[in-house]
């Protein structure tokens, strides 16, 4: 049996990476258990094994007494000091012990209980590596689709896209590859590893920038904000930390073969690549772009900016359900009030105040405390059939 066993815990520590003193402490436990139940009497039976042949010792623990009342826990200070010369009065001695019928049926306790401390190992480094992996880039294949969500495998887990995390604009079938964000993972029934993914969040589009630019990957030229409508549109404001590096040139590429490759990932969802800038006013306007602006106002204390446009262009800048408007406050931090020229009077502040405002898109409390890199979304209304726009 122990060289059985031995054969089976190093093709388990070699073939998945299982701690060895992990699988050890597996056996001694289930060997003592086994152990246990195979001696007819009540002792104390405790296990030790030998780290390098795993041969199993037992061992009965009794108390050092002077007169013996009880054979199965005591044993007398004249027998004990034939074991161990130094011990006393109220001691307790480790006895070696062979139990008779600690034979096949012991040997087949042992290996169920060695199985179920292996599969418990087993989830727990599943469950510590995926855990790690937190907000990470995976790769799996789709298992099937059930009740609206994506069941994916990866290795040895299944993981799961729920319905509320997956874009609209995409489609799968099993036997599909897929790529995904790890949102979520804990613990469920019998210490099984649940892991949840995301093809909606912004990460998603964070993370293939940074493998489509390597001037990102590297910090040459950094996301400072990012919003995103999941399978309709995303706009990402960059910037360089080097002068000689144009950031909305290294995101879009050569003739916008990255982003275009960012594009095609997310299924055609487009994407807009504006410059960040410091000054929300800036940054409103090339949020907005290709609208074309003819006044803007900042009012601080609403963290608002009013934005005035040709009238002709006021869908255009608001887009469609307010979608452009509602991205571009999100990446600027600060609730955009759009109105056109021909509806523009008085004061820009009084005329939203008298319910005169065309679009107040009012940005998320989430976004308003981080706006900086988060939820990436889909493109505007003046974005080309590549699905991007962005000036290389």
């Amino acid at each position: 049996m122990a060289n059985e066993i031995k054969q089976a815990i190093e093709l388990l520590e070699r073939m998945k990476g299982l701690d060895r003193n992990v699988l050890i402490e597996a056996l001694r436990e289930a060997l003592e258990k086994a152990a246990g139940r195979s001696v007819t009497r009540s002792a104390q039976i405790t296990v030790e094994i030998d780290p390098h042949t795993l041969q199993p010792q037992l061992y009965e623990i009794r108390t050092v007494v002077e007169k013996v009342e009880d054979p199965v826990s005591h044993i007398s200070l004249e027998e004990a000091r034939k074991l161990n010369p130094d011990v006393a009065i109220g001691n307790r001695l480790k006895v070696r012990s062979e139990p008779k019928d600690f034979g096949r049926i012991a040997a087949q306790t042992a290996l169920q209980l060695i199985k179920q401390k292996l599969r418990e190992a087993e989830q727990d480094r599943i469950f510590q590596e995926f855990k790690d992996r937190e907000g990470d880039l995976v790769t799996g294949t789709v298992k099937q689709i059930k009740e609206g969500r994506i069941i994916v495998t990866i290795g040895q887990l299944e993981a799961v896209i729920p319905h509320s995390e997956q874009s609209p604009r995409e489609k799968y079938r099993p036997g599909d590859r897929i790529t995904a964000i790890v949102q979520k993972v804990e613990k469920v029934n019998k210490g099984a590893t649940f892991v949840r993914l995301s093809r909606a969040c912004k990460e998603l589009v964070l993370a293939k920038f940074e493998a489509e630019v390597p001037e990102i990957y590297d910090g040459t030229v950094e996301i400072k904000a990012i919003a995103r409508d999941p399978g309709q549109r995303t706009k990402i404001a960059v910037a360089s930390r080097d002068p000689n590096v144009d950031a909305v040139g290294a995101c879009v590429g050569i003739r916008g073969s990255r982003v275009k490759a960012v594009v095609d990932e997310l299924f055609g969802e487009k994407i807009d690549v504006i410059p960040w800038s410091d000054d929300p006013v800036t940054l409103c306007k090339n949020a907005l772009n290709p609208a074309e602006i003819k006044s803007i106002r900042l009012d601080p204390e609403r963290k608002t900016i009013y934005v005035t446009v040709p009238q002709e262009q006021l869908s255009l800048s608001i887009g469609k359900r307010g979608q452009n408007s509602k991205l571009a406050s999100q990446i600027v931090g600060w609730t955009i009030d759009i109105r056109g020229d021909q509806d523009a009077r008085g004061n820009p502040a009084d005329a939203a105040a008298s319910g005169e405002s065309q679009a107040e898109i009012a940005q998320t409390e989430d976004n308003a405390a981080t706006p900086a890199v988060n939820e990436p979304e889909s493109g505007d209304a003046n974005t080309g059939e590549e699905g991007f726009t962005g000036e290389a």
